[in-house]
């Protein structure tokens, strides 16, 4: 079976809010367990779980943890990024809402482990539901002594959690954009190793700082309770445990679902009742910003980061979309590319350039004015923003439209040659510039 619950093991539990049911169901025990060793045994801990990032990159969680300098010969913080703008993806939002006290744990864990006094959950601005839960899990954490001075009795253990909402912007998912924007500087993204060093190093106010997601830091929560060894029974070699999946789309029942590290990714789909509205064209399943991977070729992938990658896309944050065959996928791209000229920081010459032309040659296939050199025209603009731009944004932007070009590029012929749909719509009319008003300035000054 696809479903594996560790992290939701109890997110249906009545008033697991509240930190005395949360407490009932093995709540703080792994901060317990964690305070009883010493700082580099918690992170050697976490090091034979085999936790990997769950935000997207998937790098290994205990290095970022055993980057930090073992001593408070300056501040040291943890930071948690809650921005989680990833179209498609929403497990952070469930994790805050419902389990808030999880996150809370584990950013204390990580305080512990890394010499750490200070925390924040940078959350998105639109996420105010989940913001108000988990404030209340701190004051209550702090009524019951899991935050503030000298934590669980032990002398010189302190930790301070603090909230600060961000204002929206899908840029300040990226770390060091995260950072600026925290400190009160516009949400940009800033130069990274080897040219500045690693936020382990240098990172909030030049001081060294942890940056992991939600997911990650109740992942931690889940090993220090339970055991390292228990963690890295699940999953495949290299991908251990379990992941998160936010799956939506054309499938019956889209929802959260928590799956064992290596779960074909149809069995993932059947768990969800299958696909609504016609049968599987194709899957998104890491977010907006991976390969888009048709039918026919989801026989052989297992929801790991390798075997993701080892055909051609990425697990991502795990935003898993589903069409059915009644998608137009230029369609969806040109919405796909619209998003991303609309987040664009505009920092950096290929990203606010090439997004915006991304979107306008595919607002223009279809609205009807396809020309002969469109297909050619879109792969180079991607081929000089990948890579090149200032952070990951670029990169998103691109690989969902070479991804589509590549399984479906019959689709991109069709609406240049007939100025129509093939699933049936006709061509629909132009969509005015990128809502960026920015770029509309840009337009108009040309």
């Amino acid at each position: 079976m696809a479903i594996m619950n560790l992290l939701f093991a109890n997110r249906e539990v009545p008033g697991i809010e509240n930190i005395a049911v949360y407490e009932a169901h093995g709540g703080y025990q792994g901060l317990r367990k964690a305070v009883s060793l010493d700082r580099q045994a918690v992170i050697d801990e976490v090091k034979s779980s085999g936790l990997r990032g769950r935000g997207g990159a998937g790098f290994p969680t205990w290095i970022k943890w055993n980057g930090l300098p073992k001593n408070y010969d300056k501040p040291h913080y943890v930071i948690c990024n809650a921005d989680e703008g990833e179209p498609g993806t929403y497990k952070d939002r469930e994790l805050l809402l419902k389990l808030a006290h999880t996150l809370v744990e584990g950013m204390a864990i990580a305080g512990y482990a890394t010499c750490s006094t200070q925390g924040y959950v940078y959350i998105r601005g639109e996420y105010v539901e989940p913001a108000w839960q988990l404030r209340k899990a701190i004051d209550q954490a702090y009524k019951a002594g899991y935050l503030g001075k000298n934590i669980l009795g032990i002398e010189g253990f302190n930790f301070d959690l603090n909230i600060h909402m961000g204002a929206g912007s899908y840029e300040c998912g990226e770390e060091s954009a995260l950072m600026s924007s925290l400190m009160g500087e516009r949400g940009n993204p800033r130069l990274k190793f080897p040219h500045a060093p690693l936020p382990t190093v240098e990172g909030v106010w030049k001081s060294p700082t942890l940056i992991n997601n939600v997911e990650t830091y109740c992942a931690a929560t889940w090993i220090l309770a339970n055991g390292a060894e228990k963690y890295s029974a699940l999953g495949t070699e290299r991908s251990k445990g379990t992941k998160i999946i936010s799956v939506s789309g054309h499938i019956r029942r889209p929802s959260n679902y928590e799956v064992e590290m290596g779960t074909p990714l149809l069995e993932l789909i059947d768990a969800a009742g299958g696909v609504v509205g016609g049968s599987l064209k194709a899957v998104i399943p890491g977010g907006s910003s991976v390969q888009i991977v048709p039918a026919e070729k989801l026989a052989g992938i297992n929801l790991d980061y390798e075997s993701c990658f080892a055909n051609g896309t990425l697990l991502g944050s795990g935003g898993f979309m589903a069409f059915n065959d009644r998608t137009d996928i230029v369609l969806l791209m040109k919405r796909t590319s619209e998003f991303y000229a609309h987040e664009s920081c505009g920092k950096c010459t290929p990203c606010r350039e090439g997004t915006r032309w991304l979107y306008r040659i595919l607002d223009r296939i279809t609205s009807g004015g396809g020309q002969e050199g469109d297909i050619e025209l879109l792969l180079s603009v991607c081929a000089n923003i990948d890579g090149r731009s200032y952070c990951g944004l670029g990169d998103a932007a691109a690989w969902p439209i070479v991804g589509a070009i590549k399984a479906f590029r019959e689709e991109f012929e069709y609406w240049i040659k007939y100025k129509k749909s093939p699933v049936g719509s006709h061509a629909v009319p132009p969509s005015p510039d990128p809502v960026n008003p920015l770029l509309r300035l840009s337009a108009v000054n040309r």
